[in-house]
């Protein structure tokens, strides 16, 4: 019996595919933000609320789902660049995906380019977009163990938000304890407590991407 390294190569393709589009947002100085985490745990507003609070900045999104348009629409009618892109059966967006998108967002009028994962903590940990900053958000209602059950994508991460933080008691959630974790298992993670809904965090997280653009 013969195995054949076919992921390997898969890999090793999705990374070359990345380089390029790094490439290309470094060409253009576009500041691009991969955004993962799952279903539910605050992707979508997150953009919407960058929006608002990145005024001076030119927002343009990616939103990737596996089969709807729900989160692409929703952007949209935010009235900037917004390009879809359904994964069909794969559970995660990877460079070559990104890299067509990129063809209908126009780069030289953006500054900052958000691209919305599909909504898991497993898959998106694999594949390099070719993003400059990696953000993954979880909610308090996936339980404080969420964090621990999925070490990977933390270790592919350079923030972590820890949102919903307002119902943490409501769902006996300790945001202590995913912190924690957090820094055990990346402890170069930048750490923003939040919530969408009163706006806790929201600002530190604001002047930190700030702080990336302006580098």
């Amino acid at each position: 019996m013969h195995v054949i390294g076919v992921d390997r190569d898969i890999f090793e393709i999705n990374r070359e595919i990345a380089r390029k589009n790094r490439k290309l947002f470094e060409r253009h100085n576009v500041l691009a933000i991969n955004i993962m985490g799952a279903i539910g745990s605050g992707k979508t507003s997150l953009i919407e609320i960058m929006h608002k609070k990145l005024g001076e900045f030119k927002i343009a999104a990616i939103a990737g789902d596996v089969v709807s348009d729900i989160d692409s629409k929703r952007l949209k009618r935010l009235t900037i660049p917004v390009q879809g892109v359904n994964t069909g059966k794969e559970c995660h967006l990877d460079a070559h995906l990104v890299s067509h998108a990129l063809e209908r967002i126009p780069l030289r009028e953006t500054d900052i380019l958000f691209i919305e994962n599909v909504g898991n903590l497993i898959c998106p940990a694999d594949f390099d977009l070719g993003a400059q900053k990696n953000i993954t958000i979880v909610s308090v209602s996936e339980g404080d163990d969420t964090i621990e059950k999925h070490p990977m994508i933390f270790l592919n991460s350079d923030a972590l938000i820890i949102n919903k933080i307002d119902i943490a008691n409501a769902v006996n959630a300790s945001v202590e304890k995913m912190e924690d974790d957090a820094k055990k298992i990346n402890s170069n993670l930048r750490i923003f407590k939040t919530s969408m809904k009163t706006g806790d965090g929201i600002p530190e997280l604001v002047e930190w991407i700030k702080e990336i653009k302006n580098e």
